[in-house]
């Protein structure tokens, strides 16, 4: 971004539209929000996305040598929280999603 490239803004973006879209699956899940078009299997899919993403960091980090072991750490512990988070809500409103709005 600093040399002027699109690319990272892009990258950004794409990441930063994903995150809400997943933040509005986790309202609708929680019931905070109407209920969104296949919210059960997106919520799982989202916490197994998190999660899997917590735990392989160690073979991400060889792809990646530029980022340091404290970024790895930090970050993969945000998403096994945030993945934790998404798969406990999951559990705890099962039965409320698996209705014929689900």
């Amino acid at each position: 971004a600093e040399q002027g490239l699109w690319y990272p803004t892009i990258v950004t973006s794409v990441v930063v539209m994903l995150l809400l879209v997943w933040a509005l699956y986790g309202l609708s899940g929680a019931g905070a929000i109407k209920r969104l078009p296949l919210t059960k299997l997106a919520l799982i899919l989202i916490a197994g996305i998190f999660l899997l993403r917590g735990i392989s960091f160690v073979g991400l980090m060889p792809m990646f040598p530029e980022n340091s072991l404290t970024f790895w750490l930090i970050s993969s512990g945000i998403c096994l929280f945030i993945g934790g988070l998404f798969a406990v809500g999951s559990w705890q409103q099962w039965s409320v999603l698996g209705g014929k709005n689900a």
